[in-house]
């Protein structure tokens, strides 16, 4: 009887050990995505500020932004994209790691690395863009105009009420005319959910 106490004494601990490594595991494989992700989004903005200036005021002063770096495939008439980033409320300090996937149609080949950096201009902007209420498609007008300063947001397009993107292709080469569906979307591994 005794040994057998002993014995499922020592399985109870060898699970609870294992159970934590495991745990402990995983706590660090979230770290390094989101140190990852951290060091994208810097280089994101570093890009775009390199390349448009003013964008630097733009991301400064809005209520929250979000950049994503994604890397996009384009065969004959399929495509797809999948991308993971960092949205950041200006106004609450509050920073939310994201997911992207986009599924396209029509006539095209390639494969691009290029970044999304989003800004955002109101509260409720913001809450439809982190709960992944906001499917983006189809483009706009390269200069939009801001909506509340009567100013435009330069080399940036409207891609819903009051969300401006800016796109910078990084690596790669596309030609292609297509109709795109994107899914942006909180990730809950990386954001404890």
């Amino acid at each position: 009887m005794k040994k057998m106490m002993l014995r499922t004494m020592a399985m109870v601990l060898l699970c609870m050990m294992m159970t934590a490594t495991v745990f402990a595991s995983n706590a660090e494989k979230v770290a390094k995505e989101r140190a990852e992700i951290d060091a994208l989004s810097a280089k994101a903005l570093q890009n775009l500020y390199e390349k448009m200036p003013s964008a630097e005021r733009v991301i400064d002063n809005c209520y929250a932004y979000a950049t994503l770096s994604n890397t996009g495939i384009k065969l004959g008439i399929f495509g797809s994209a999948h991308g993971r980033g960092l949205a950041v409320n200006n106004a609450t300090g509050e920073q939310v790691y994201m997911r992207m996937e986009e599924m396209g149609a029509g006539i095209g080949i390639g494969v691009k690395e290029y970044d999304l950096i989003f800004v955002i201009g109101t509260e409720a902007a913001w809450n439809s863009f982190i709960s992944g209420d906001i499917k983006f498609g189809g483009s706009a007008e390269a200069s939009a105009s801001d909506g509340y300063a009567g100013g435009a947001i330069e080399g940036a397009s409207m891609a819903a009420d009051g969300i401006w993107v800016y796109q910078m292709t990084t690596k790669g080469l596309a030609l292609e005319a297509s109709i795109k569906g994107t899914k942006i979307y909180a990730d809950k591994k990386l954001n404890g959910m």
